[in-house]
């Protein structure tokens, strides 16, 4: 038996290495499926939560575009389509508004929380409440509020449905949107 020494070729696969291309093909079509879900996930909001996220126009007509679609593999193109003009835009903010309008962000907790201790506190307290809002909101149309106030303390007497109970929320609520 003899025994011969061979040189040690390098492998190929250390030039693999040493030569990085970017994202695998699997890392990319994952990112491209995440895109086209969010995608989707815009595809299903009524229209007066659609117009409220900034996106490019482009986009938005596209999205408009797949929710009039009726026919499976038309969707499916519609909606390919979405997740490769989803690609040129930065979907962070797309995430964001999408996590607000479903209720997921920390600040859109707090948001919630602090609007019912207030209609909580507007019932138990009415002065401190409306000082704390007033602080806030300095425009807030107090009589109106009173008069909420006022009505579900009343319903609440008379066992009644919660009306003007929801209604404070409602309104507290319309006080925090960014027009109001």
């Amino acid at each position: 038996m003899i025994l011969v020494d061979t040189p040690i070729k390098p492998e190929q696969s250390d030039q693999a290495d040493q030569e990085y291309s970017g994202p695998s093909k699997s890392q990319r079509k994952r990112d491209s499926t995440a895109l086209q879900d969010l995608g989707e996930a815009l595809a299903v909001l009524p229209s007066e939560r659609l117009a409220k996220i900034e996106m490019p126009d482009n986009l938005r007509e596209a999205i408009r575009d797949v929710q009039r679609i009726t026919k499976h593999e038309a969707r499916r193109r519609q909606m390919q389509y979405i997740g490769k003009l989803m690609r040129s835009t930065d979907p962070l903010p797309i995430q964001a508004a999408l996590d607000a309008i479903a209720g997921v962000s920390a600040a859109e907790n707090a948001r919630m929380h602090r609007l019912e201790r207030w209609r909580m506190q507007l019932l138990e307290d009415e002065a401190s409440a409306l000082a704390e809002i007033l602080a806030v909101h300095p425009g807030v149309d107090t009589q109106q509020l009173r008069q909420l106030c006022r009505n579900a303390r009343k319903e609440h007497e008379q066992n009644k449905p919660p009306r003007a109970f929801r209604e404070i929320y409602r309104f507290l609520k319309l006080l925090e949107e960014p027009h109001g």
